[in-house]
């Protein structure tokens, strides 16, 4: 073997790279499970012990150089359908940004033209602005978008005589600098959230944002963490010296307040003290139980609780003093821990605190943890001064024209240059001149970004701010000054809830269903190949399977339960490599040719079929890829990386280890005595058998056919739209009785079908779907219409909680997508399908056999779903599950058409006299071992995964399962029968190919 040394190097750095990569897994893992020997089955002790692991510095845990924090960035992602969680996906509404820029104005034509762009959205793909600029020019050709837009805003950049092209291309561009600002805001603010390896990311359809927060099952907090609008403002501030006091008074206040309410004797003190006590009102006295609760649990108990016990505030609170115990000069008026702010937010909300301090203060939070703290964890506290009668801010975001990222003096410091409008130049000096040796802050979205201290005043609008920026911070704020002032809201339009315990589940079927399979695969290629062979197809399998996790983990993609089964079905189609090989290296001995010389000849012949059968499997992952979204995404990710990594360990690890024992001159077979002859001397006339299969063929679609038109197809809330929720009851319920009771509460019957065991049922609605911010208002609905099943003493809180095990929810708009994209998707791969075979046999006739036949497949398999549908004891949707079924389909299927094309193509100058006919049967009948025996291994891992992967991929298995098999079938009996009927009859020799290529 050629390169071999390079081969080893690069062997050994994959190998050593996933060690490394994976070894954060470990470590997390390990961590995670001293939390749960700790916390003994309580999730808050479990939390709040990785909570206080996350926070602690390098010295005091490591692993690699790593935190424990960092550590978790870099171990295995999971998906949301394996460790639980929450994914939306958000639309900011380019309608009203439009609308915004616009100044709400209200021409008739634009208005109108807002109402059929998003008519034409729901039909469509393109972007909205797009459907815009069309709808307009239908409605009127002689409108001028320019009257529209020719706003204070925009005047620089639109004048009268503007077309409506280069109006367009302004909104295009403004449009996007508010998407992206948007984008920005959503990535910080979950950031904030305290979700370990969230995702967000721009889809293709502009304004649309993906967002997966694993672990996050508190649907109501993030629906408003992500549907705010952005908001900019600028305050006046005050110091930290004149705060402190408050904040002190404030401290020995919940002091005597906790001491009071521990007693049944009123604690010696002032009369004002006694008096404040007394009038405690209920909702204070519960908050402060709550927060001593709370506090007492913490990881690092003893000390921090004798504190805080006597610092109630201070002791989530760090008072911004010096060594000396004075006061810092700064607006920022303490440092508290992420996860302490909302208990230092409801101590200063409680009514005895409020009136404590000044009526013109209130305190924000800053945007980022505080910059010298190692941790990063540490958020600043700042006091703001309301100056304002309707306690607005001075100055808000509308008044900034442009903003632009620039280099101090040192060409070190990053700022923010920013001009504003007339009224806001006058507005801002004003400040600045009343505020010199103050802090004014920079408010975005309530958090506050910036607060520069102020040195002179400042006139003509143009200032900067200063922050110890990153260029991209800077860029950041940039984006966000200039496009502030734009009404861009943002609304949930799609949106899947996994509960932890359904993440469980799906973990231990996910892992059981793969050790079966691995176990089934092992065990037969030992059993077929003999010992010798089979175990060094099994060291190739293991370190394919190694090397497959190793560069999940180290491109930081999402393993979801699809993707498990994308490595369940990898394993059984990278053992279709070696059984290439192994097929090849047998019927070289079955020639008389000695063992070294059958094994480099077995490999030389067996490339070329591992890479064409393999590439048209990748260009279907690739397809599924692109236009498949979130578990789907990961079985398309899962399977194209594990199809590389067969091939590379399938065809240079095994080589390499029979080099090795070649040398050593070992004893070496390819097959024991009960398998050594098995399809040696089959002679099947398939050609002649062709038409009783074309027959069968037809009365199979034709029956599919018919059902499609009688009984339909049950699509899923993916191409329909709709709410979908899984609730797991206590005992056996029946669908009617659950049918019967949402029908009370949704005033509408829902659909409902039992969902693996007898006491879990999926309920599919319609109810308010095409309604957005009414979630909590479905959830109510959900409760009081199955509360009586589940008790009457069950809060809603505990409903959705342990009864309720995901639910998802997709909009119309998103359904319609979906829908064009299965189409698109199903198309495409078709027609890449049918270029590469074009081009790698250079003849039509071998890309129409195999299209068709692929074209067989999709029907067969889409007519058995549409046959048996409600008939079967597990879910059979059409959904994106189904698709992704149908292009694994679709690529095993053209794997198995190429084999038998590449060894008809290697057969037609072996054997030119004789038929064509002839010389087909001769290549199917060769290649029927490696055919029956791939497709058993694979079959093996879908049964494996069909029975133990669990509820939610059994229908996503049974459509793989029913699609392997036709494809086995379409590849013999339908691909190369229709190429032998389409080819000239005799044409075997090259001379008459040319004339098929004619």
């Amino acid at each position: 073997m050629q390169n071999k040394a390079a081969i080893i190097i690069l062997a050994i750095a994959l190998g050593l790279v996933s060690i490394y990569q994976l070894s954060f897994t470990g470590a997390t893992y390990k961590v995670k499970k001293e939390a749960r020997e700790f916390a003994q089955g309580s999730l808050v002790k479990e939390t709040q012990y990785l909570d206080s692991i996350s926070t602690l510095p390098k010295e005091k845990w490591s692993f690699l150089g790593n935190t424990f924090k960092e550590c978790q960035k870099k171990e295995l992602n999971l998906g949301l359908d394996l460790k639980g969680g929450m994914s939306v996906i958000l639309e900011v509404s380019v309608e009203d940004i439009l609308k915004g820029l616009s100044n709400y104005n209200p021409d008739k034509t634009f208005n109108d033209a807002l109402i059929r762009a998003r008519e034409m959205q729901k039909q469509s793909q393109s972007d909205y602005l797009l459907l815009f600029g069309k709808a307009f020019q239908e409605i009127d050709p002689n409108a001028k978008l320019a009257s529209v837009f020719g706003t204070v805003e925009l005047r620089e950049k639109i004048n009268f005589n503007s077309s409506n092209e280069e109006v367009l291309k302004v909104l295009d561009t403004e449009v996007s600098g508010a998407i992206t600002n948007a984008f920005n805001i959503l990535r910080t603010r979950i950031d904030r959230f305290g979700v370990v390896q969230p995702n967000i990311t721009q889809l293709a359809t502009k304004g649309r944002i993906l967002i997966d927060l694993p672990g996050q099952t508190n649907p109501k907090r993030v629906r408003e963490l992500l549907q705010g609008t952005a908001n900019l403002e600028f305050w006046e501030t005050y110091e930290n010296s004149e705060i402190i006091g408050y904040l002190s008074s404030a401290n020995d206040l919940l002091k005597e307040m906790q001491v009071n309410a521990n007693t049944s004797e009123p604690a010696t003190g002032s009369t004002e003290v006694k008096s404040a006590t007394a009038d405690t009102s209920k909702k204070d006295q519960t908050l402060l139980d709550l927060i001593e609760k709370d506090t007492t649990k913490a990881a690092d108990a003893s000390t921090r609780e004798e504190f805080t016990a006597q610092n109630p505030l201070f002791g989530l609170l760090s008072p911004r003093v010096n060594q000396q115990g004075q006061p810092l000069p700064s607006c920022m008026v303490g440092l508290a821990s992420s996860k302490d702010t909302a208990r230092v937010n409801a101590l200063l909300k409680m009514n005895q605190v409020k009136t404590l301090f000044p009526r013109d203060l209130k305190f924000l939070w800053s945007q980022n943890p505080y910059k010298y703290d190692p941790t990063k964890t540490l958020y600043e506290l700042h006091a703001i001064k309301i100056t304002t009668r309707d306690g607005r801010p001075p100055l808000d975001g509308g008044v900034i024209t442009s903003a632009r990222t620039s280099s101090g003096v040192t060409g070190a410091e990053v700022k923010v240059d920013m001009s504003m409008d007339g009224e806001g130049a006058k507005t801002w000096a004003r400040m600045t001149r009343e505020n010199i040796d103050r802090c004014l802050v920079v408010v975005l979205d309530g958090y506050v970004r910036s607060y520069p201290r102020v040195q002179n005043e400042i006139t003509g609008g143009n200032t900067e701010i200063t922050g110890d920026f990153t260029i991209e911070e800077g860029d950041d704020l940039a984006n966000i000054l200039k496009s502030g002032k734009l009404p861009a809201p943002a609304h949930i339009i799609s949106d899947t809830i996994v509960g932890p315990t359904l993440g469980k589940e799906a973990i231990n079927a996910g892992f059981y269903s793969f050790i079966i399979a691995f176990g089934l695969v092992l065990a037969f290629m030992i059993f077929y190949y003999s010992k010798s062979a089979g175990t060094i197809a099994n060291i190739a399998l293991i370190a394919n399977v190694f090397l497959l996790f190793g560069v999940l983990a180290s491109l930081n993609a999402v393993l979801t339960l699809p993707g498990i089964a994308g490595i369940v079905l990898t394993m059984g189609m990278a053992v279709d490599a070696n059984v290439l090989i192994y097929e090849r290296i047998r019927e070289e001995l079955r020639a008389g040719k000695g063992i070294k010389l059958a094994i480099a000849d077995g490999y030389r012949h067996a490339y070329s079929a591992i890479i064409d059968s393999n590439v048209t499997t990748i260009l279907t992952g690739i397809v599924l890829y692109i236009f498949g979204s979130g578990p789907i995404k990961g079985f398309a990710t899962t399977l194209v990386i594990g199809i590389l990594t067969s091939m590379f360990t399938a065809i240079f690890i095994t080589r390499m280890i029979y080099d090795s024992l070649l040398k050593k001159n070992a004893n070496l077979t390819f097959s024991i005595k009960i398998t050594a002859e098995v399809f040696k001397h089959t002679k099947i006339d398939f050609i002649g058998m062709r038409k009783y299969f074309y027959v069968a063929s037809g009365v199979i679609l034709l029956g599919g056919i018919v059902s499609l038109f009688v009984r339909g197809l049950n699509p899923g809330i993916d191409f329909s739209g709709g709410r979908t929720f899984v609730i797991r009851f206590d005992q056996p319920v029946t669908t009617e009785d659950v049918a019967s009771k949402l029908n009370v509460a949704f005033g509408d019957l829902p659909q409902v079908v039992t969902f693996g065991s007898v006491n879990q049922v999926k309920i599919t609605t319609k109810y308010r779907i095409n309604e957005t911010g009414v979630d909590d208002e479905v959830d109510t609905k959900l409760y009081e219409g199955l509360k009586d099943m589940v008790g009457g003493n069950v809060s809603k809180d505990e409903f959705l909680s342990k009864y309720r095990v995901s639910s998802e929810t997709v909009g119309p708009v998103v359904a319609a997508d979906i829908k064009i994209n299965a189409f698109f998707a199903v198309g495409i791969a078709l027609i890449l399908i049918f270029f590469y075979i074009f081009m790698r046999f250079r003849y039509w006739q071998y890309g129409f056999g195999a299209v068709m036949s692929l074209a067989h497949d999709t029907l067969l398999v889409i007519g058995v779903y549409s046959i048996f549908w409600g008939l079967m004891p597990f879910s059979m949707e059409i959904d994106q599950a189904f698709i992704a079924a149908v292009l694994t389909v679709i690529g095993f299927s053209v794997n198995d058409t190429v084999i038998v094309f590449d060894r008809l193509r290697e057969y037609i100058p072996l054997y030119r006299k004789r038929p064509l006919k002839e010389v087909l049967n001769m290549a199917i009948n060769s290649t029927l071992s490696r055919t029956i025996n791939t497709t058993l291994t694979v079959i093996l891992t879908i049964v494996a995964m069909f029975i133990f992967g669990g509820a939610v991929i059994r229908g996503f298995m049974f459509a793989l399962l029913v699609g392997i098999g036709t494809g086995v079938y379409s590849s013999v009996f339908v691909a190369t029968a229709l190429m032998y009927d389409t080819s000239p009859k005799g044409a075997s020799e090259e001379e008459p190919k040319a004339k098929i290529k004619a």
